[in-house]
C-alpha cells in the first residue's frame, strides 16, 4: 500500500499547470503545514466482479515538524475477505524525513502479507533546484535511479497541490518520488475539483476555519507504453482525498484496480512543532 500523497483532468480553458508556474502563483510555505497525527478507519468501497466481499482496516498517519525537515510515518493494516471466505491480511510501515527545502529525503518501507515480510524499500534521494537528481537505494538492493527534471518529493507535492488549488488551477502534472517503489520516480496527474471556503466542522473543530480542496492523484509507471497498459489509460494506483489548507486530509478513497477502499478520519491531534 502507498502513502497517500503528500500529491487532474481539466477541460476547456482549465489546463495543465507546470509546477514552476504554480510556484510563481504563490504557494504556501512549509509553515502552512500542520504537524499532526490522524487515524483513519478503512472500509470497502467497491469490488470489481465481487472478488472482494469485505475489507476493513486502519491507517495512522503522523507528520512531525523536525525544524529543518518533516518526519512522517504511516502505518497501514488491511484485512480482505474474498468471495470464498479466505482472509488476507496486509500491512505496511512507511516513514520519511524530507528537508523543508524539498531537496533531500530518507525513506523506509516495510510491507507484510499474512505476517511475513513481502517487500522492503529503503534509501535516500536528492534533487537539484530543477527537480533532477538521484535516488540511492539500500533495499531491496543497492542501486541508483536517475530522477527526471521536475521531480517533487512528497511534502513539497502536497504544498504545490494546495497552492494550485488556492490559485484556481485544476491540474498539476509532475514526476513524484516518495520511496514507495524500488523503481525511482513515478509520473503523477493531480486533478483538483476547486477551492472550498471554510465550513462548520463539529467533528474536528481545528479544521472549521480552514479552506479545503478535493483532489484525485493518479500514479503512472514512467516509460510505460499506453498500448501495454501504461500511460493515461491505466494508472498504477489512484487516491482521492480532501486536503485542508494545513495539509490534513479527512476523507480518502484508495483505488487498487480490482477494488477500492474508503478512509474516514476518526481521530485528529494537532501536534506542537517544538522549534
Amino acid at each position: 500500500m502507498r502513502r497517500f500523497p503528500t500529491a487532474v483532468l481539466a477541460a476547456g480553458l482549465l489546463g495543465l499547470v507546470p509546477s514552476a508556474q504554480v510556484r510563481a502563483a504563490g504557494e504556501p510555505g512549509a509553515e502552512a503545514m500542520a504537524p499532526h497525527r490522524a487515524a483513519y478507519r478503512l472500509t470497502l468501497d467497491r469490488s470489481r466482479d465481487n472478488a472482494i466481499a469485505r475489507a476493513e482496516g486502519a491507517m495512522v498517519y503522523e507528520v512531525v515538524d523536525a525544524c529543518d525537515g518533516w518526519a512522517t510515518r504511516q502505518r497501514f493494516t488491511l484485512m480482505l475477505t474474498d468471495r470464498d471466505g479466505q482472509v488476507i491480511e496486509s500491512a505496511s510501515d512507511y516513514s520519511t524525513y524530507e528537508t523543508k527545502d524539498g531537496r533531500t529525503i530518507r525513506f523506509s518501507l516495510t510491507q507484510t502479507s499474512q505476517g511475513a515480510v513481502s517487500q522492503r524499500v529503503a534509501g535516500e534521494a536528492e534533487v537539484a533546484p530543477d527537480g533532477s537528481g538521484r535516488a540511492r537505494y539500500t533495499e531491496p538492493e543497492q542501486k541508483e535511479e536517475v530522477l527526471p527534471p521536475g521531480t517533487l518529493l512528497p511534502m513539497l507535492h502536497t504544498i504545490r497541490s494546495l497552492a494550485a488549488a488556492r490559485s484556481g488551477s485544476r491540474m498539476l502534472v509532475t514526476p513524484l518520488f516518495d520511496g514507495t517503489t524500488p523503481d525511482g520516480a513515478q509520473d503523477t496527474t493531480t486533478v483538483i475539483s476547486g477551492w472550498q471556503a471554510a465550513q462548520s466542522n463539529p467533528r474536528f473543530p481545528a479544521l472549521a476555519t480552514l479552506g479545503s480542496a478535493r483532489m484525485r492523484v493518479a500514479f503512472f509507471d514512467r516509460g510505460k507504453d499506453p498500448k501495454d497498459g501504461g500511460g493515461a489509460s491505466a494508472p498504477d494506483y489512484e487516491v482521492g482525498l480532501r486536503y485542508f489548507e494545513n495539509g490534513v486530509a479527512d476523507d480518502l478513497k484508495m483505488e487498487f484496480g480490482d477494488f477500492s477502499v474508503n478512509g474516514r478520519m476518526e481521530e485528529l491531534a494537532i501536534l506542537p512543532s517544538g522549534c
